[in-house]
């Protein structure tokens, strides 16, 4: 991956490692996982011994105390080998950060150095069937019943959670105080009444697999992050931080699209020159180029106010929205270059476009972001 201008030669020199161990480790299996929804689960132990599984993570809490740009550079640089790869950290992020966030000691003692050695795999169940963009929707119940609670109701298009040790679940401890009454809990794997189903068939990112959730089930108080009703505000915060993951992924994926796109463009000859002489394809390459920079620009001032410990979920949600409907742009542009070849599946292109999909839906729709941006507008 290219270097990026003003970015610490310690966190580029993280990213670059990490690049060196997605094109030789991930990129050459990046099909053979899309095409059989091979599960990206089995890279875990690899890339935990790089950091990567923890580095959202303190070192108190057994993580690098990677910065925030050396995450997002790290992230493309595994999303430009295999974006479903970097799907699944993503997931795994999820969870952590909501430890890391709304948990006290004893729960990040007991999971996050473990989830940062890759021991322990995490999963974040957010989302139901008829809430999605609006959490304060949600209708799993957490009933408290002595020193337990009683977790009842269905999550949807659970990352990782069939393959999870543990999976973070919000749940309504108040259903008449909106998302105000909103708890979240610790769930490990194998608790009696955690139902997982198979894996869902998806579009793409298909090594990244999601599930369907059934909750019937009691877990100890003490697996309760924070005091009841912080749930809605510690999902929130982890999904400012999240929004920059996915972000990092569309800019791997727009790399990737864009490196492709270049190469065809010189090699592809037509009318006894090349398709790069073409002032309407350079045209194109012209647009791609200058929208996955601003795309960069925009995660990079992202990752520099989260650095400094201000307020960026305004910043957040403007990098994931760019970010992801320039990977659409670039994606689609780039199989376009391509012609037919690019439509067929022995090429990646297809998988770029059908992985850039996703992007605009996960982690808050393109229409939530906006919703996002413009309240931090109106409030300045």
């Amino acid at each position: 991956m290219t270097p990026r201008f003003g970015i610490h030669p310690d966190d580029q020199a993280l990213a670059d490692a990490i690049t060196r161990f997605a094109q030789a480790e991930l990129a050459p299996h990046a099909h053979e996982v899309d095409e059989s929804a091979l599960s990206t689960v089995r890279y875990v132990p690899a890339l935990a011994e790089l950091g990567v599984m923890g580095m959202n993570l303190p070192e108190r809490w057994g993580g690098p105390g990677a910065t925030p740009s050396a995450l997002v550079l790290s992230l493309a640089a595994i999303a430009q080998a295999c974006t479903a790869t970097a799907s699944m950290i993503g997931a795994h992020y999820l969870a952590t950060d909501s430890l890391l966030i709304g948990g006290d000691d004893a729960l990040r003692e007991r999971y996050l150095p473990d989830a940062a050695s890759g021991a322990k795999l995490g999963a974040f169940a957010l989302t139901e069937p008829r809430a999605g963009s609006n959490p304060a929707d949600m209708a799993t119940r957490a009933v408290r019943e002595g020193d337990h609670y009683h977790l009842s109701g269905t999550k949807h298009f659970i990352s990782n959670a069939g393959e999870a040790d543990f999976i973070v679940v919000y749940a309504k401890t108040d259903p008449a105080a909106g998302h105000r009454g909103i708890s979240a809990f610790v769930v490990d794997k194998g608790t009696p009444g955690l139902q997982i189903s198979a894996p869902e068939k998806l579009m793409g990112i298909r090594g990244g697999h999601a599930f369907e959730v059934a909750l019937d089930c009691r877990v100890p108080a003490t697996q309760r992050l924070g005091d009841e009703g912080t749930g809605f505000r510690t999902a929130m915060k982890v999904l400012d931080n999240s929004r920059m993951d996915v972000a990092a992924n569309c800019l791997g994926l727009g790399e990737a699209a864009l490196a492709a796109a270049v190469d065809w463009a010189r090699q592809r000859q037509v009318g006894g020159e090349p398709l790069a002489a073409k002032q309407g394809i350079q045209w194109k390459l012209a647009d791609m180029k200058t929208r996955l920079e601003a795309a960069w620009l925009l995660t990079l001032q992202a990752c520099a106010k989260r650095q400094a410990g201000v307020p960026y979920s305004m910043e957040s949600s403007m990098c994931k929205l760019y970010a992801s409907e320039a990977a659409a742009f670039i994606t689609d542009e780039a199989l376009q270059i391509h012609g037919g070849y690019g439509f067929t599946r022995e090429l990646p292109l297809e998988r770029y476009v059908r992985d850039a999909r996703i992007m605009r839906i996960y982690e808050g729709s393109s229409e939530i972001q906006r919703t996002v941006i413009a309240r931090g507008v109106l409030q300045h």
